[in-house]
Order: C-alpha cells, then structure tokens, then sequence
C-alpha cells in the first residue's frame, strides 16, 4: 500500500491527510472513457506534443538561453513551462507504461542536459529573460511568469524523479528552488510572482527531498498576497488574487487558473503545517465557488476579459470561459481537498469537472484542443478564435500538455487507503492494487451504472471498502455476494454523512459487491439568479452533462425547446468522428419563425401554434467532432 512519502509514484504525496493516495501505477484502466483517453494521449496526444516542443519554439529557446542557438527568442515569455508540462506528461506516461523507457528516458534526458547548459550559475533559468530582457530579471515579476514558470519545471523534475527516469532534471530544479529561497525567503525580497502555481510546486518539491524552506518559502508566497506586493498588472488587484490575504477572502476572483493554482497551493501548505485556519478559508472560498460560479460542466472562469471568474451567478453559456487549464486546476485543488478530509463532495466535483468541462478539451483522436469550452456555440462564431473549433496548438500553448500530464496521471485520482481501508472515489474498469488488497473492477460506467467490485486478495482481519454515491444518484443499490466467508446481502443504499457507503468485514478472496448507480435522464434547471439562463434547461445522465449540436436535429435548433414534462429516452448508437455513445431524446416544440425584419421584440404572442418535434442530444465531451456547427447545453423551456 502507496506511504505518506515521496516514494508514491504520482503528482501528490501528503505527508499527512485523512485519504493516503495510491501511485499512478497502483491502478490500471482497461477500458470506459478513461481508458480511451489515456490510450489517444500516448497514440496521438503525447507525440504530437514532443513535435511542438521543437516547432513551437520552447526548446530552441532554451538552446538560445545555453548559448547554442541561433536566431531570435519564439513566442511567449512563459514558453519554458509548455516543455515542463509536457516532461510531466512523459514521466508519467512513462510510470504508466514503462515498456517506452527508451524514448520516454530520453527525452527526460535530453531535457534535463539542455536545461542544466541553459542555466545561469546562480541557478536561474528563464529562456526569455536570459534571452530578451537579462536586465530586467525578477524585475516584472507582476507579469513575468518567472515563478510559474519554476513552478511547473519543480513539478516535473519531481514527476520524473518518482516515475524512475533520474534525478538530472531534479538537480537543475532544485538549484533553482535554493535560488528563490536565498532570495525570497531568506534575502527577504517580499516579490509575489502574479501567477500563482509556484506555491504547491514547492509543497511537492519539500515532500519529495525533505527540505523545509521550500514549504517556508510557499507559505511565505501565500501569506503575502493581499498586502498589495504584486505591482500593477493592469488589471486591478482582483485578476491577481492580490485584493485581500487569502485567510479574509470568501470568494474567488481574477483570473480563474491563477485563483484556482494559488488554492491547490493553500491546501497543501495547510495540510502540512497543520495550519487548520488556513485549510478552512480554501474551504469557505470552494463553498461559495461551488455554489455561485460553477458551470453545469464543472467549468470555471465566466469572463473573457481576463479569462476571469465574473459575480456570483454570472454564468453566461455562450461567452463562457471555463478554460481548459482551469478545468485542471480545479481537479488539483479538489483532489487536494478530498485528501484532506475525505469528503465525498471533491470527488463529486472532481467527477463532474473530468466527464465534461476537461473531456471536452480534446477532440476523439486526441490532436485537437480546446482553450476555451463554451456551453453554446452560435452560427456565426465557427471561425472564432477563441469559440471557434478545435486547434492543433496555440500560440499561447498552456492547455494541451497540461491536458496530457493529467490524461498520463489518471489513475492517482482512482482511490486511496486509510487506517481503515480503502476507497474508491471513480469508477473505472480494471484493477486496483492498494498493497495487501487487490480489487479487480468491471464496469461499463458511464454508459452503465453498475459497477462489479471482485476482491482478488486481501489481508487478513476487518477492513473497509468504501464507495462513493454520486450526489445525482437518486436511488443506489449495493448487491454483495460471497465468495469463500463473506455473507450476501442486497438493498437500497444510503450514504454516509461523507458520501461514501462503507462496507466492513473480513474480506476473502472471491468475495464481491455490485453497485447500482441511477443513470435514468434528469432535466435540471438553473438557479433563478442565473439570469442568463433563465427560462431555460439542461439534460444529464450519470455524470455526464449533454448538449444539443444542430446535426442531429430535425430543424433549427435555436427554433426549439423543450416541451413541458418532455419524456426523455436513451439510444445507443455508432457516430462517425465520435464513435459509440448514448444519445437522448426529448420530446420538443418547433417555435414559429421569428419575423425577419424590424426590432426582435414583440407584444403579441407567436401567430402560429408551436408545432411537436424531437430533440436529439450527445455528451457534451464529445461535441465539436463531426460538422462543427451550432451547439448549446441549454435549451429553452416551451
């Protein structure tokens, strides 16, 4: 069973919390959407990502930085960190399917050579301020990117160090880390990176080696905000999380990856110093996001003007943010949370976030990307930059290896032990090993909702098997039958105050349960503050959100809505560009057309009756993979 120290292979290792996580490769996924993705990411994802290391300009960079190259610095001044992510996603590819060492190592290799050539002997390493602005070093610090930037090579080389692939990247991160620490913590220069993420990239660095100024350090970076040491970006001190210290704040603003870095940061650094106020403040601010924030998909980050959380329930769908980097984050931040104190709420949110807001970031062959997921698309934005189709890579690359290091770590997130036992947060089909006990899963989930727990082996005396009951599971069973001791039951289930169902007994070999999820269609309704969603619904099944692309309807689908007590019925079927899936239909109303000239206002009801019709929807991950045209979560309500 995965320890409390760095030995666990994936991106956290706690040295204390109430769930103990298991290494990447303590789970395997055989199939399910999980499955398929982590396959596309290693087939499509991960080669296409080493070839944009060259073409995008992040590596000739650095061979700028190490005086080798020729030519002028590409891209952004943040460019450093699309190579630190996308060494993360090999480290773990590697830790998953070590089979690839040879090119996985070398490339780790050939990285961790470049970088140690590029960096200055003080332990610096930046290509672009090397490069375009060596007099301005840790001058800009407001908008440089400079601890983000370490922040992600800390992640990597710790990632690279526990999947097995040296410690050469190690070496170079951790001179840079002492660099900071002379300066930060022990210099005293109170300098505050404006993007957050360099905090829980320190946290891990200390799990990893033991060395108590990295968390100093992280705890000072965090108890700084809001003293108004972050010069001005330009964009207020909201946008930077800079306008109150992080123990006053109740709600998050700003920019919603930054918010989002900086709170996976509070916890660890509260997980490790004990620092309960600390932790309860990250919490107040997850009560308020989740209920005033957050998109039916998980989503997060309201606002195009600086890809920012807007007011409570400004959640508009069709010039939604929700940016697939902040998906990400919020999975860091509530696996975090869950770790913590074992709540089944994180990994709900965790569930909804992963199935939709995330899954829709890739195309099905894993070489397209999303940077912005909107929940509607309009008719006239198939060419827009940012609410446009799926791109192959960006200027401003941050998603795609991101996206890829968290496809790699998928199953860190599966389940984790405790004193008692073990838990399982996400249901996935394949194979969980948490030392002693082997657990063998099948399941066709989320297509299905039963989910078929074998115990391969186990220790001997009591344990505990908990499972968690999605908040959206109306009606859950639990079917247990026994192998060579256990005795069987079956039954309506109910959940603990934490959402979990605990089963404990003296596990034998053979011995299974089956849980029974409730995947019957929902229509749900926003909150009556939401004013852009007012008079409108959206359909869910399982933990998936769905939508309504124009392909699959009958007519205009900005002339239809749902019809009152709509009768909802799921069909599997085989969709080119999607492959299988499970679609619903609802029974709709065709809207008479709307007059094509004057003002679009009116005081006199519809001329004509609103005639029955049919309303077809998919998962929302799997929108945007066929014709590319007009889509939207919610519908109106006739």
């Amino acid at each position: 069973m995965s320890d409390l120290t760095g030995r666990v292979r994936g991106p956290l290792a706690p040295s204390t919390a109430v769930q103990r996580p298991l290494s990447i490769d303590d789970v395997e996924i055989h199939g399910g959407p999980l499955g398929r993705w982590q396959r596309i990411n290693r087939e499509a994802s991960i080669p296409l990502g080493l070839a944009q290391m060259e073409k995008s300009g992040a590596v000739p960079n650095l061979r700028l930085a190490a005086g080798e190259g020729d030519g002028s610095f590409q891209g952004y001044r943040f460019q450093d960190s699309d190579l630190y992510k996308q060494l993360e996603a090999v480290a773990w590819e590697h830790c998953r399917h070590p089979e690839r060492e040879g090119a996985y190592r070398a490339f780790v290799a050939e990285s961790a050579a470049l970088l140690a050539r590029a960096q200055r002997p003080d332990g610096y390493l930046n290509a672009h301020y090397q490069v375009v602005k060596p007099e301005r070093i840790f001058a800009e610090l407001e908008y440089s990117h400079e601890m983000y930037c370490a922040g992600h090579l800390f992640q990597a080389a710790v990632a690279a160090a526990r999947a097995g692939l040296g410690e050469d990247l190690l070496h170079v991160a951790r001179r840079f880390a002492d660099l900071l620490v002379r300066r930060f913590l022990v210099g005293g220069d109170d300098g505050i990176d404006g993007h957050a993420e360099v905090e829980t990239a320190l946290v891990e660095l200390y799990r990893l080696t033991g060395e108590r100024p990295y968390l100093d350090l992280a705890r000072k970076l965090i108890d700084n905000r809001g003293k108004g040491l972050i010069k001005s970006t330009g964009m207020g001190p909201l946008y930077a999380q800079d306008h109150l210290p992080v123990r006053e704040a109740d709600t998050a603003v700003g920019h919603a990856v930054r918010q989002l870095y900086l709170e996976a940061g509070v916890v660890d650094v509260a997980v490790e110093t004990g620092d309960a106020d600390l932790l309860a403040s990250s919490v107040r601010r997850w009560e308020d996001l989740v209920a005033t924030k957050t998109s039916i998909t998980g989503g997060h980050g309201s606002r195009h003007d600086g890809e920012a959380f807007g007011e409570r329930y400004e959640l508009p769908p069709d010039r939604a943010y929700n940016e697939s980097c902040a998906a990400i984050a919020s999975i860091h931040w509530n696996w975090r949370l869950l770790l913590a104190t074992g709540h089944g709420r994180y990994a709900d949110l965790i569930e909804r976030t992963l199935y939709n807001a995330f899954a829709a970031s890739t195309s099905a062959d894993g070489t397209r990307f999303f940077y912005v997921n909107p929940l509607q698309r309009r008719a006239d934005l198939f060419e827009d930059a940012y609410l446009g189709r799926r791109r192959e890579w960006f200027a401003c690359a941050c998603c795609p290896p991101n996206i890829m290091r968290l496809v790699s770590s998928l199953g860190h997130y599966v389940a984790t032990t405790d004193d008692e036992g073990v838990s399982v947060h996400q249901y996935v089909p394949g194979v969980i090993r948490a030392g002693g006990v082997v657990l063998d899963v099948e399941t066709g989930y989320p297509w299905d909702g039963q989910v078929r727990f074998t115990v391969r082996s186990a220790p001997g005396g009591e344990w505990t098997l908990k499972l968690r009951v999605p908040a959206w599971s109306s009606t859950t069973t639990l079917a247990s039958e026994p192998g060579t001791a256990a005795t069987g039951t079956s039954g309506r289930l109910t959940p603990g105050p934490d959402g979990y169902a605990a089963i404990r007994r003296e596990w034998q070999a053979g011995d299974t349960v089956t849980l029974g999820l409730d995947l019957t269609p929902r229509v749900v309704r926003p909150h009556r503050r939401i004013d852009a969603l007012r008079g409108c619904a959206a359909i869910e099944r399982g933990p998936l959100v769905y939508c309504f692309e124009q392909i699959d309807q009958d007519a205009d689908l900005d002339d239809l809505a749902l019809a009152p007590g709509a009768a909802l019925r799921t069909a599997e079927r085989d969709l080119p560009g999607i492959g299988t899936t499970v679609l619903i239909e609802a029974d709709a109303v065709r809207l008479p057309p709307a007059p094509a000239h004057g003002l679009p206002y009116t005081t006199g009801a519809d001329a004509a009756p609103a005639a029955p019709a049919t309303l077809t929807a998919v998962p929302y991950y799997q929108w945007d993979n066929r014709d590319g045209g007009v889509m939207r979560v919610w519908i109106p309500l006739a």
